[in-house]
């Protein structure tokens, strides 16, 4: 479910015999493209009948979601057993150091915020299933970073905030951006934000 342009189900599709689904037509037509089975549908409403897959997942979909209970149900609802969400973001949580870079937490939250989105689903996502009337393991994706993976990855993550919070200050957007490139190049910079995973049962 919100399958985008079927890089997940690339990996998988050896293995497994998997549908893909997304709201919007381009992302069906680049699964399409790959030989991937896709079609589009809105996760309020999927055009499968009950018990149609034995797991059923998604990806950084619900919190761009207005009602992640609806889709939730939905899942469960053409899932015979399983239904997984392999990814969801909490950037309330996210962590940046030195203490001159804590406002990149701030400014993502606020940005995420004015669009429709909840920053904060990864630590939700118990919750969500409990209220679909599932049980679920969740946990986080962990990882290793040093300081010259950061160097390298600084002008995405950059291009990342400055999409993320579009209405920031340019003043304080630069003097976040001199502290970030200072830190990195004394080699005292460190980023992380939590990416939650949970496997629900019915």
């Amino acid at each position: 479910m919100g399958c985008g342009p079927g890089y997940i189900m690339e990996e998988l599709s050896p293995r497994l015999n998997i549908t893909g689904l997304d709201l919007h037509p381009d992302m069906v037509s680049a699964c399409k493209a790959r030989g991937l089975e896709a079609r589009e549908g809105s996760a309020y409403s999927l055009p499968y009948g009950d018990g149609s897959f034995d797991v059923v997942y998604c990806t950084f979909l619900m919190m761009w979601l207005e009602d992640p209970d609806l889709a939730m149900a939905e899942m469960a609802r053409v899932s015979r057993g399983w239904v997984l969400c392999l990814a969801e973001p909490d950037f309330g949580a996210r962590i940046d150091h030195p203490e001159a870079l804590t406002d990149v937490r701030h400014m993502v939250v606020a940005g995420f915020q004015a669009r429709n989105a909840d920053p904060f689903m990864g630590r939700k996502l118990r919750e969500l299933y409990v209220r679909g009337g599932m049980t679920a393991e969740v946990g986080f994706h962990p990882g290793v970073w040093d300081v010259e993976r950061l160097r390298e990855e600084f002008h995405d993550e950059w291009g990342y905030l400055e999409k993320a919070a579009p209405d920031a200050d340019p003043e304080r957007m630069e003097r976040i951006r001199s502290a970030w490139e200072e830190a990195l190049a004394a080699g005292t910079a460190f980023s992380y934000n939590p990416i939650f995973w949970a496997i629900g049962r019915k």
